[in-house]
């Protein structure tokens, strides 16, 4: 399996870095129907088009070592959101 797999639902391209993926598991709990964990606790996707926007956003913002990368129709990386130095 490749370092990145990636998925268009409803205008966001979402990424899985499995490089970073530890199989914490939070995107799961979020939306069981978006994603799961393989053989190797990491992160796959399994059926997120059927995740309502808010929800799958909410699924790719849970993960702790933002292994999830979301971008808009527009390109703009709205997951992770870019953290503000103190």
């Amino acid at each position: 399996m490749t370092d990145f797999v990636e998925q268009v639902v409803d205008g966001l391209r979402i990424r899985i870095d499995r490089t970073l993926c530890v199989g914490f598991g939070e995107c799961v709990t979020a939306a069981p129907e978006a994603f799961a964990l393989d053989g190797e606790d990491m992160a796959v996707f399994m059926k997120p088009g059927t995740v309502e926007r808010e929800r799958l956003l909410e699924a790719c913002e849970a993960c702790p070592v933002d292994a999830l990368t979301v971008w808009d129709e527009s390109g703009r990386q709205i997951v992770p959101l870019a953290k503000k130095v103190s």
